[in-house]
């Protein structure tokens, strides 16, 4: 993921919000309804100061947990300072359940529970975070090498390792999830983004680089053993995996720039529009199957196995809903409308609801007199809001 923790943490929904008007398009073009089985069940406004990068459904502890990141006063608004924490709901009806303090100045992008040990763990800097999930307190801050920048996270309960994604340095710290110990790092070749594990050995990890890829890890050497490339589609985000039919779908927000290929030329055509795209791929060899159209530029992936559906969350306020018909035939079923900068995703796999959140914004402020781009629009005080999606 991209910067999210400086305040006040708005680098990713900018970077997302500034493709609206393409994706909006796309939509259009494309035959898909937006009208289908997928709804919004609820919309809880909880409100609450500090930025947000990850959200993270725990289907066995029914909780809901989202990583805040520190605020802080502000006397034109009466806004009082806020610590770095993680607000907790209950998974099943979205009321606040309380909150966890992190460690001193230690700003989490994502969260991860291991449901065997009651560990929890946030990707923070400049230590990672670990809790315990039944007292909801802090048991310890991790150290990192300086130069980390944790942002995903995952917990692999094949070996009861959590990993810890970072951009800066390309690869993955490993701790296990019962001592909280370091146990190395994994080169992953490229800039990680958000990773899936098919519980029998093996990590996939999405790379977020120009022409996007998907590293292959074998967890118990904690080394890569392929590296398979989109070809043309870059800045992917999103990843989910049918582990039974070894099917993964990453969503990505940038086509047509093929390997390999010479840079335009000064003076020549601009180059193509960046069209999100989300690319199905054997999760065997790497083999391409298909690339569907999507309605935004996706910050996350879930998939359903008992429905044999991907989803994918977009920044412009939609969400895109796969149906895979057999492993080698796949449809986009629906474009969902949900909120505008709900880009990331969590998925609860007892109920099959999809969770998203973002925050209202005011009007933009007009562009400087002397010229270039105005502003962000503010947030709206104690407008975050969280979406329950299902059928």
């Amino acid at each position: 993921m991209r910067l999210s923790i400086a305040f006040p943490l708005v680098a990713r929904a900018l970077t997302c919000t500034l493709g609206l008007a393409l994706p909006m398009r796309l939509m259009s073009a494309q035959t898909a309804p937006t009208e289908g089985p997928y709804k919004v069940l609820k919309s809880a406004r909880v409100g609450g100061e500090g930025g947000t990068d990850y959200i993270f459904a725990d289907d066995v502890g029914r909780r809901l947990y989202i990583p805040r990141g520190a605020t802080r006063a502000d006397s034109a608004s009466g806004r009082p300072a806020s610590p770095a924490r993680i607000s907790v709901f209950n998974l099943d009806d979205l009321s606040p359940m309380g909150e966890i303090i992190t460690a001193p100045n230690s700003q989490g992008n994502g969260a991860a529970i291991d449901p065997k040990s009651g560990h929890g763990f946030t990707s923070s800097r400049p230590g990672i975070t670990m809790f315990d999930t039944k007292s909801m307190q802090l048991i310890k801050s991790i150290p990192i090498d300086s130069g980390v920048g944790p942002d995903g996270i995952l917990f692999d309960g094949f070996n009861d390792h959590v990993y810890v994604f970072s951009h800066p340095t390309k690869d993955a710290t490993v701790i296990d999830s019962k001592t909280g110990n370091v146990l190395g790092r994994i080169d992953l070749g490229g800039v990680p983004e958000q990773a899936v594990a098919d519980g029998k050995g093996l990590l996939y990890v999405v790379m977020q680089d120009a022409i996007g890829s998907v590293t292959v890890v074998d967890v118990k050497t904690m080394k890569a053993t392929a590296h398979w490339t989109f070809v043309d589609k870059g800045a992917c985000n999103g990843l989910s995996l049918d582990a039974a039919n070894k099917v993964l779908f990453a969503s990505c927000g940038r086509s047509g720039v093929v390997a390999g290929a010479p840079a335009p030329t000064p003076g020549g055509p601009p180059p193509a529009p960046a069209v999100p795209m989300m690319v199905v791929m054997s999760a065997k060899d790497g083999k391409i199957l298909t690339s569907l159209p999507l309605a935004g530029s996706s910050d996350g992936g879930a998939f359903n196995p008992k429905t044999r559906e991907a989803f994918s969350s977009h920044g412009n306020g939609t969400l895109t809903i796969v149906s895979e018909k057999s492993p080698t035939q796949f449809d986009v079923l629906q474009n969902l409308n949900t909120m505008n900068g709900a880009r990331t995703i969590a998925f609860d796999g007892k109920t099959g609801h999809i969770f998203v959140m973002s925050v209202e914004r005011g009007p933009a402020p007009p562009p400087p007199p002397t010229g270039g781009r105005g502003g962000q629009a503010p947030v709206i005080p104690g407008s975050f809001t969280v979406l329950m999606i299902g059928k």
